[in-house]
């Protein structure tokens, strides 16, 4: 399993362990809820229990009368000033409103509006001996009930930054482990390159009338110019590169010529020619070759040795187009951009690096844009290359 496909398996635990902490957060909260709106409907029937005591007309005049104690309504106090925050209508028998605590609006049509209204929720009010009890949740309550859905905006919240933060860090970490790595490269292979083509003049003088050894030392040659270019592909990593006007037609009609002398004769290359109409694109040829030396080799290892490789050239205002398409195994669906990022690869050898580079070189250094155009298994793929017009 390749590390994109741990990363996504990751992602999904992570999301399935994100989900159960919100449910029990959520439920939990739903207990809390219910706990305190069963405590709210007792104390709403308390209070009119309390408002009735105090409102009842024989235990006013047995007040008034010295004969009879003084009845304690201490109790009865208590209840009705401890209520401060639950909003309570008390409807009598002829549909009047007797007393309100907590309202915004003491009026009689106003009361009787939130009746009305709580009734048209399906509000089932309390009975009491002479009231209908309607009440409303308090605040702390409606807070509290809202409390999972604050918790999980904020803990999205969070989880996106950190995301956004450590994304933004690693690819600052990977930008200067490349560069390094590059400038490395390129320092590694310029000792053996001097020493190589010190050695290849020296053959050259020593046997300057055997055609067989010169025939060698030409290919040497021409295997030395090759890392060279390797080379100095390597040292342009990391810093800006010269952009020059170049046909487009031209130069992948070069990169054509190299990459089917090293491929099977049964791989069918349909290239335009390179005398059509010039195309002009603002390039550095080296960097841009290796691009399309990239697409080309993948297509080739995607085929087996056997197939065809197509390019089709063509432009619009501002940019001109170039896909390359092969007839190999394909790229699935869910893959067209994971195959751009580095250490994604589906070869038993392969690290994974080549589009990774290529997707930096088109965007980075040529302000263009490299993407999967259409891809079908076992069909094949189509990778356009698109680069602007200007510099």
């Amino acid at each position: 399993m390749d590390i994109y496909n741990r990363k996504s398996r990751w992602k999904i635990y992570l999301g399935i362990a994100g989900a159960i902490i919100v449910a029990i957060s959520m439920a939990y909260t739903t207990y809390l809820s219910n706990k305190l709106a069963e405590e709210e409907r007792h104390k709403a029937a308390l209070y009119v229990m309390a408002q009735e005591r105090l409102n009842n007309l024989d235990e006013i005049a047995a007040i008034i009368n010295d004969s009879c104690p003084q009845p304690d309504l201490t109790l009865h106090l208590n209840i009705l000033q401890a209520n401060n925050t639950i909003p309570v209508i008390a409807v009598n028998d002829r549909g009047r409103v007797d007393f309100s605590v907590n309202t915004r609006d003491t009026s009689q049509a106003y009361l009787m509006q939130e009746v009305a209204r709580m009734e048209a929720d399906g509000f089932e009010p309390i009975q009491s001996t002479a009231h209908r009890i309607y009440y409303k949740e308090s605040t702390l309550l409606r807070q509290l009930r809202y409390f999972p859905f604050v918790q999980f905006v904020l803990i999205a919240a969070f989880v996106g930054f950190g995301y956004m933060g450590f994304s933004s860090a690693r690819r600052a970490e990977q930008n200067r482990v490349w560069v390094g790595m590059a400038k490395e490269t390129a320092h590694q292979l310029g000792t053996p390159i001097s020493a190589i083509v010190a050695w290849i003049e020296h053959l050259k003088l020593i046997r300057e009338s055997d055609e067989e050894v010169q025939e060698v030392v030409g290919e040497l040659r021409n295997d030395v110019s090759r890392l060279e270019l390797i080379a100095d592909r390597f040292s342009k990593i990391g810093s800006a590169p010269k952009l020059e006007p170049i046909n487009i037609y031209e130069e992948l009609d070069d990169c054509r010529a190299y990459m089917q002398r090293r491929a099977s004769r049964k791989v069918e290359f349909r290239f335009p020619a390179p005398d059509e109409p010039p195309k002009t694109v603002h390039i550095n040829s080296h960097l841009f070759d290796w691009v399309v030396e990239n697409l080309l080799r993948n297509a080739l290892d995607a085929m087996d040795g056997k197939g065809f490789i197509e390019a089709e050239i063509y432009d619009d205002q501002d940019f001109v187009y170039v896909d390359i398409t092969d007839s190999g195994k394909g790229i699935p669906e869910g893959k067209f951009k994971t195959v751009f990022r580095p250490g994604y690869t589906t070869k038993k050898r392969g690290w994974g690096l080549g589009l990774s580079l290529a997707k930096r070189i088109v965007e980075e250094y040529h302000n263009g844009k490299i993407f999967v155009k259409r891809s079908e298994e076992g069909v094949g793929t189509t990778f356009t290359i698109q680069l602007p017009k200007k510099d």
